[in-house]
């Protein structure tokens, strides 16, 4: 294992951040695995579990059984693990700024674009090669000239030429679930598969440019462009690993398990085989983000992991000084995969979200 420290631009006057990461086996020896937790500072879950896989992988690194690479980014975010208000810990935006962490990755497309379409020919290898060539090349030109700027620079030089991108994550109280691509659906779903996930919501076009399509969806537009000629460079995932109560480390031996499947850990004895059957999917347009119509005290009828049926009371809203009760229904039927934690609501805000299976939702589908 190789431990590394990333400099970020310094904000301000006296005062230096880094970005840590820690790389195993041998780059550029089969597949390469990027795996990064807590991007959303506040998310611990993902941590915790990327911790266990630091031990996990030491092990399988002195015993040999390493037949890639995987490169490990157990604090995703620094600036965040630093934002506290009155002991409350802010880490979902940039207080500076109010930017979303997981929002507005550098658009690396029209430029690599530009550079490899005099090179491209029938040979895949090399057409991979040359494509995140490209990438690296863009990131590198890049220059931002603020901390959260070098940050999401530095998670994206790490992670531009990876065959497979996970970014661990949690919601405030949740079963657990992905949000992928479905340029990426076919590999991800082993691991959707192992983790036993029964909420996996794909979309080629989120709006907001999260961390999680900054690589994939840069393949998937090249292969719009210039057809078969592109492979497929890079699958990508979200998981969301339950709720933010939820700190185990159980989900690592799915992670580890799907590590071999790739091919990327020589099984020991009998190859582990994949669950029978097939993870459940749908479209993350059709996902009903259930909110409030007005503040008042949130009593939810409904848990993480339940099936409701449209028309069916998802929560209350009650006013106190009133006595106004509001029942809040679903429109749809659906798997009810996260609720919000806070029980004092105010006008608008969102509560939960139900997976269903009707399109109910266009252009910009990401939380705020």
């Amino acid at each position: 294992m190789q431990r590394q420290q990333t400099p970020l631009l310094s904000p301000t006057l006296g005062t230096q951040r880094y970005l840590e990461s820690f790389h195993f086996g041998l780059a550029g020896q089969g597949k390469k695995i990027y795996i990064q937790a807590s991007l959303h500072a506040d998310e611990i879950p993902g941590m915790l579990v990327s911790w266990k896989l630091k031990q996990q992988l030491t092990q399988l690194e002195q015993a040999g059984r390493l037949q890639g690479e995987v490169v490990l980014v157990p604090i995703a975010n620094p600036i965040g693990q630093n934002q506290h208000l009155m002991d409350v810990h802010l880490g979902r935006y940039h207080l500076e700024t109010g930017q979303n962490f997981n929002r507005h990755y550098f658009d690396t497309f029209a430029e690599v674009k530009a550079i490899v379409e005099p090179q491209l020919n029938e040979d895949l290898a090399h057409n991979q090669s040359v494509i995140r060539d490209a990438m690296r090349q863009s990131l590198a030109t890049w220059q931002p000239t603020t901390e959260l700027g070098s940050l999401q620079k530095s998670l994206q030089q790490l992670s531009c030429d990876a065959d497979v991108m996970l970014d661990l994550h949690c919601d405030f109280e949740a079963a657990l679930h992905l949000y992928s691509t479905y340029y990426s659906w076919q590999g991800i779903e082993p691991l959707a598969r192992l983790l036993g996930s029964q909420a996996n919501l794909l979309a080629n076009e989120t709006g907001g440019a999260p961390f999680d399509c900054s690589v994939d969806m840069v393949w998937q537009r090249l292969t719009e462009c210039f057809g078969d000629v592109v492979p497929q460079g890079c699958i990508a995932a979200t998981v969301e690993l339950r709720g933010q109560a939820n700190v185990t480390h159980q989900e690592s031996s799915a992670i580890l398990r799907y590590l071999e499947w790739l091919g990327v850990i020589a099984a020991d004895g009998q190859a582990s085989c994949l669950p029978e059957g097939t993870a459940p999917s749908s479209d993350l347009g059709a996902v009903e983000m259930v909110s409030t119509p007005c503040a008042g005290i949130l009593v939810h009828h409904v848990s993480p992991g339940d099936w409701i049926e449209a028309g069916d009371v998802f929560a209350e809203v009650i006013d106190p000084l009133s006595d106004r009760v509001e029942a809040i229904r679903a429109v749809q039927s659906g798997y009810v995969y996260s609720r919000n934690g806070r029980r004092i609501a105010t006008a608008g805000m969102l509560i939960g979200n139900v997976a269903g299976s009707a399109v109910i939702r266009s252009g910009y589908l990401l939380a705020p």
